[in-house]
């Protein structure tokens, strides 16, 4: 049944039929309208308000990543419009739906340069898979279906939408709508019986899986194919989950600080499947010399990622779960014994080794990692901190590393975690460094305010760790600008935000502290002191191939 509404109230209503639980975002004059929409409609969705706009575009990425539904960030004009735009780019790299709305200034003042006007859909187009001014409000609630539709469908990514104020005040009739189904259909005449056979004549299969299996849902059917061949399994950063950690067949992770075991192997099979991964320059460092002597089968939801970076020799364009669904049966159980038991050699050969002098950030993630849920999120930053993450926790669901793949966003993790707690309803954890901490550590008064349990591991070194660890590995030692002299003293500013903090510097004193804050209710800072030259290893340099990596130093 039709009714008249307002351009805001239209924007509301659409929201909610589209089933969005939570938005995330900052008011300002050009999107009050919205938000007094949104007060109208408060039992139906609850309003997330951050400290900044950066801070919700991660909150609004981090609670798409653990539900697996759009985020909806919503923020004002000019200034509210660009402090999205890193978090809209964040979510593009790892292809998150994200629903981003902003206010603008009323349309005959579009291009005057009026206060506060920006023209942020120019802005975004190189990091949205799509986004519109909406200039007619007839049009606007067609748009915001549609882009949810976009944001969704194939592979998953950031729309924006950008409304004049003048449009969100107009009139129109408008009629709610079910939401439509967004999937498209796999195209069965693709050549599945050819993969299946290049699958069932290899001898020393690989799986290779990426974050393409984690938007796809497609653990149960990367499970059933990794034990019908027998066939060990890699994952890149944003695929860890997808495939469980403790499963006798998973390798661990690949590139440049994946595990030596990959390395040593990989290259020794004959045909990797790669689903759902799209070879980026920290997997293929050398893509020339990248997997050279074997066979690639490369399974996307994106046809522009196959043979972008690494030539296959054959492909399968389609959602992985679907695509797994149609190979199954045409796949032959195989036993490859001989193979399975080299590489899990090779994994119980190369442990990661602990780090540092008096508190090794492993011993910590890997007590933090006995004492919760395999459902419970967990965020991180960008850096050391974070490769310690996907390297030693043993992450075994889909949808439960929240981390900034990608773009290497530094500063995602406070934001993404709040999202991460909202989504789970149970809260999240977030492994930090202090680098990345400080540039949005304004977010611990949103996570406080909104009573989550959020429990925060910060790696202190006092530097900048990774950059200082190339520092030191590849620029002689010239520490330039990675040495922070921070005065911060952390337990006094969680207090301040009205958090609880401990501070750990000793292994001997882990399962006390870190205990301690896990039982804890709320939000809880642990100040983790460690060694201002600990080092993520193993690495592979830049440009080199798996045979050059580095165990030690």
């Amino acid at each position: 049944m039709k009714k008249q509404l307002k351009g805001c109230q239209i924007i509301v209503e659409c929201l909610i039929e589209q089933g969005v639980e939570y938005v995330f975002g900052y008011p300002g004059g050009q999107i009050i309208d919205t938000f007094d929409a949104l007060y109208e409609r408060r039992g139906q969705i609850k309003q997330i308000l951050t400290a900044h706009e950066q801070g919700a575009a991660h909150a609004a990425d981090g609670y798409a990543r653990v539900s697996g539904k759009p985020g909806v960030v919503i923020a004002t004009s000019g200034p509210g419009a660009t402090n999205l735009v890193t978090g809209i780019a964040n979510a593009y790299m790892d292809s998150i739906p994200l629903i981003a709305i902003t206010g603008n200034v009323p349309v005959p003042l579009l291009g005057r340069d009026s206060f506060q006007e920006v023209d942020i859909a120019g802005i975004t187009m190189p990091i949205t898979k799509h986004n519109y001014i909406v200039k007619d409000v007839n049009k606007l609630a067609d748009t915001i279906r549609e882009a949810f539709c976009i944001a969704m469908s194939g592979r998953r990514g950031p729309v924006l939408i950008d409304v004049p104020k003048d449009v969100q005040q107009a009139l129109c009739d408008f009629a709610p709508v079910s939401p439509a189904a967004c999937a498209a259909a796999l195209d069965e005449t693709q050549d599945f019986g050819g993969a299946a056979q290049i699958i069932n004549s290899a001898v020393r299969p690989y799986l290779f899986v990426g974050g393409g299996c984690v938007a796809a849902g497609a653990s149960d059917e990367l499970i059933a194919l990794a034990e019908k061949l027998n066939a060990p399994v890699c994952s890149s950063v944003m695929g860890l989950g997808a495939f469980p950690s403790s499963h006798p067949l998973f390798a661990g992770l690949i590139g440049m600080h994946g595990s030596a075991a990959v390395a040593k192997t990989l290259g020794k099979c004959d045909l990797m499947i790669a689903l759902g991964a799209r070879f980026s320059d920290r997997v293929a460092q050398n893509r020339n010399a990248f997997m050279s002597g074997a066979k690639i089968l490369h399974i996307d939801v994106d046809d522009a990622e196959i043979d972008k970076n690494v030539r296959s020799h054959s492909h399968i364009k389609g959602d992985v779960k679907a695509v797994l669904k149609k190979l199954l049966p045409l796949v032959a159980k195989q036993s490859n014994g001989d193979w399975a038991k080299a590489v899990k050699e090779q994994v119980e050969k190369h442990p990661f080794r602990p780090v540092g002098k008096t508190l090794c950030p492993r011993k910590v993630i890997e007590f933090v990692r006995s004492r919760v849920l395999d459902s419970t999120p967990i965020a991180t930053d960008v850096g050391q901190h974070q490769m310690w993450v996907a390297q030693s926790y043993r992450f075994e669901r889909g949808r439960t590393f929240v981390t900034s793949g990608g773009l290497g966003t530094m500063g995602f993790g406070m934001g993404a975690a709040i999202g991460a707690a909202f989504a789970s309803k149970k809260g999240s954890v977030l492994f930090t460094g202090d680098g990345s901490f400080h540039m949005n550590l304004n977010e611990l008064a949103t996570a406080v305010k909104y009573g989550l349990d959020i429990k925060i591991f910060l790696f202190n070194n006092n530097v900048l760790g990774m950059v200082r660890q190339w520092q030191t590995l590849f620029y002689g030692g010239r520490y330039s600008s990675t040495v922070l002299n921070l005065p911060t003293d952390y337990e006094a500013l969680a207090k301040a935000f009205g958090a609880q903090a401990f501070t750990l510097t000793r292994n001997e004193d882990i399962e006390k502290t870190v205990g301690a804050a896990l039982k804890a209710d709320g939000v809880v800072l642990v100040n983790c002191v460690i060694d201002e030259d600990d080092m993520v290893l193993p690495m592979i340099p830049p440009g080199k191939a798996m045979g050059d990596i580095i165990e030690e130093i």
